[in-house]
């Protein structure tokens, strides 16, 4: 299969590829791929992207089934990597087990942990050097969030991180991408999402977080847009410095009360 991608949507991948230099001559890129909406459509426009730069970098997929279902198949998958000329390889991991015997961590973050730790290591068995994830500006605004109202900080992920502990680099090429235009690709590469194996699906914090931005973003016009300009360093106003330590509160406190302040 020939892909092809509207212009709209070459120029947002494009926009993310070139602002965050998320792409270098000979680098072997590994797609995570979970059969979802989000992943499919990266494996698509990555494989466009492929054909459009003459054979820049390699494409690899790799699936990782966590077991929350007897009867996951990967058949489609398979078919549709190969139907893009994309070597597909899918490895079985037992999170399902890990988030059964967990200790007090969320099932989220246990899932991210092993899944994220079998890819990292498989893509270095690969020769792989770049490891390419699915998530757009929604999953970003929405990390934001969180971290503001579940945390109390400003942060969320970055669009390129380098991993220095494996020597590898993650790279996120739908950060300009809003979830609804990913939704609406189903109609561009013609492959149904696989639905989510997970048994926690629409039951997370994350899914709290994307219905209060979406309530809110009833009642304030430009809301969500607000949230996305918060998330650059040139956003930063004026904060408070960084909370004091005991130690330095106390060597603060003895110079008042002591008349050397």
């Amino acid at each position: 299969m020939q892909p092809e991608l509207p212009k709209p949507y070459f120029s947002k991948l494009m926009r993310a590829i070139t602002e965050f230099n998320m792409i270098t001559g000979g680098d072997k890129i590994l797609i995570g791929l979970s059969g979802g909406k989000d992943s499919l459509f990266l494996l698509y426009a990555m494989a466009y992207l492929k054909e459009k730069l003459h054979n820049k970098f390699s494409l690899y997929a790799l699936n990782i089934d966590p077991m929350f279902s007897e009867n996951f198949s990967v058949e489609k998958m398979e078919n549709y990597c190969q139907s893009l000329d994309v070597p597909f390889k899918s490895q079985t991991v037992d999170i399902k087990g890990a988030i059964e015997a967990q200790d007090g961590k969320t099932p989220c973050f246990t899932c991210s942990y092993f899944r994220r730790g079998a890819i990292n290591r498989i893509a270095k068995e690969m020769g792989c050097n770049k490891i390419a994830y699915a998530h757009h500006n929604d999953d970003a605004v929405e990390t934001f969030f969180m971290n503001l109202i579940y945390s109390g900080q400003l942060g969320t992920f970055s669009p390129v991180t380098y991993l220095s502990r494996m020597d590898l680099t993650v790279i996120r090429p739908l950060v300009y991408f809003r979830e609804y235009e990913i939704e609406e690709s189903v109609k561009i590469h013609n492959f149904s999402p696989i639905k989510n194996p997970c048994p926690f699906d629409g039951n997370t914090k994350r899914q709290r977080a994307k219905e209060l931005i979406a309530n809110l973003s009833e009642e304030i016009k430009d809301f969500y847009p607000h949230l996305a300009s918060a998330m650059r360093k040139s956003a930063i106003n004026e904060l408070w410095d960084k909370e004091k330590t005991k130690a330095e509160m106390k060597e603060t406190y003895f110079k008042y009360i002591s008349g050397k302040y």
